[in-house]
């Protein structure tokens, strides 16, 4: 079931930080824009949050890119926010003049200090706006200590008396997660610049998707809370709010959150493991929904069946053994076709390698896995079994009942037949000894397939 409620084309962002290779948590949240653009004739929007300089890197920027771009991802605009720290100042110059952002000195010890006071006395752990009753010569006296101040925006949650808060509701129907409600008078005031004059994440992002026309911000359900101030933010800059959606995280097969800084399950480590790019997407997005978690051949096959509204609302746990089982249903169904370029890298190729492809393909988990078999097929069994008394003579009898050339896919079938017939070999007996002198292996592909390619001098190589 699909979610294609009419409601015009929707503009939509994936805004990661440049400070690591993205995972597959992110690939989540990027699967979830991309495919609720397309369902909505819109546009996907790549905007690197890069306004930390200091961590922020080019490489890992052209390194998400890159993985998008292999995922299927493609954006219809890139930007930067680093480019544009001349509209964040104009609307902080807006917000100030508005007396709506308004500077701080407390340290971070006084901050913790007077949370835990609040708590002491069963108050909510909320900041109590003390620098607004900071008059002119306080304020020159604490910037003449040398502490600069960092700016916090004035939450619309009071009538007249901005220490006098009162239950201010924000509401929207999450694209996601459906109504939900914020209570403004429950949060403190958020800090919008840092005390060094950098940009938190939060007034950058709201400027940016006014100006570049978002319509719909969809995003990880960590986010919730955040919502109804950024909410506060947009009209106070004079603009409605986007929708929101908020999907629920992934995290380890243990419980923990993913992290780009350990660079786990990111999706570069997960490309060098040889996994495809449907199996990774079929999984970010549609684990943890009422959907079932199948192998889509395609993204025009996922987004049939996306449904943004599906997400649960507890936290889904990515296992990567349910990764691999996706993966081998898609390399079992690749064509030659597909696969072709990088079996070559493999070194397969020339006559036989679409033969051998189509040999191998289901009895592999990765693409990668048919090097194993090629070696197997041009150069003997690999070491895995050995025979032993009964069955060693039973083999070395059977090699020499090898029919003749030209070999195709029957040569199987007549020579286990005179086999059966000279030996009164049959079922497991017969067919298992056979199997681990042509391959070294007690299952793989079908014999009939290998023994063409192997041919005749070859099999005859591996008489033991």
């Amino acid at each position: 079931m699909t979610d294609l409620e009419d409601t015009g084309p929707a503009t939509v962002r994936f805004a990661p930080s440049p400070t690591g290779r993205i995972h597959i948590g992110n690939a989540r949240t990027a699967l979830f824009n991309w495919l609720y653009a397309r369902q909505h004739r819109g546009e996907f929007i790549l905007r690197f949050d890069d306004t930390d300089v200091a961590r922020s890197k080019t490489e890992f920027a052209d390194a998400i890119l890159e993985d998008l771009t292999w995922l299927g991802l493609t954006p219809d605009t890139v930007a930067w926010q680093s480019k544009r720290f001349a509209a964040y100042d104009t609307a902080a110059e807006q917000l100030k003049a508005a007396g709506l952002l308004y500077a701080c000195y407390e340290t971070a010890e006084e901050l913790e200090r007077r949370r835990k006071l609040r708590l002491a006395r069963r108050l909510p752990p909320v900041y109590g706006r003390e620098a607004l009753k900071l008059g002119d010569d306080e304020r020159a006296a604490l910037e003449a200590e040398g502490r600069k101040p960092h700016w916090r925006f004035l939450l619309p949650n009071f009538a007249d008396d901005p220490f006098d808060t009162r239950r201010t509701e924000m509401r929207w129907d999450d694209v996601v997660r459906g109504p939900q409600t914020v209570d403004l008078a429950s949060m403190s005031d958020p800090v919008l610049i840092r005390e060094d004059g950098s940009y938190l994440y939060t007034l950058p992002s709201v400027v940016d998707d006014i100006e570049m026309g978002v319509t719909h911000i969809i995003r990880g359900d960590d986010h919730v809370t955040n919502t109804g101030a950024q909410i506060a933010l947009f009209k106070a800059l004079g603009s409605p709010a986007p929708a929101f959606g908020h999907h629920n995280l992934l995290t380890t097969a243990s419980g923990e959150g993913l992290s780009k800084r350990s660079n786990a399950l990111s999706i570069g480590m997960l490309r060098e493991e040889g996994y495809e790019p449907m199996a990774i997407n079929s999984l970010a997005v549609l684990i943890g929904t009422s959907e079932s978690v199948t192998a889509m051949p395609s993204l025009d096959a996922l987004l049939a069946q996306f449904n943004a509204r599906s997400a649960s609302r507890s936290a889904a746990r990515f296992d990567p053994a349910e990764l691999t089982t996706l993966n081998r249903s898609l390399v079992h169904e690749l064509a030659y076709e597909d696969v072709s370029e990088r079996l070559a890298m493999l070194g397969i190729e020339g006559d036989r390698a679409a033969a051998f492809w189509l040999a191998v393909r289901r009895n592999i988990d990765f693409v990668k896995d048919a090097a194993g078999w090629w070696r197997i097929v041009n150069d003997g069994p690999g070491s895995g079994e050995t025979l032993e008394d009964d069955d060693l003579s039973f083999v070395r009898e059977a090699f020499s009942l090898l029919p003749p050339e030209p070999w195709d896919g029957d040569t199987w079938m007549q020579w286990t037949g005179a086999v059966k017939s000279a030996t009164g070999r049959k079922g497991r007996g017969l067919f298992m000894p056979l199997r681990i002198a042509l391959t070294g292996l007690r299952q793989g592909p079908e014999l009939a397939d290998l023994m063409p390619l192997i041919g005749r001098e070859g099999t005859l190589a591996r008489r033991p």
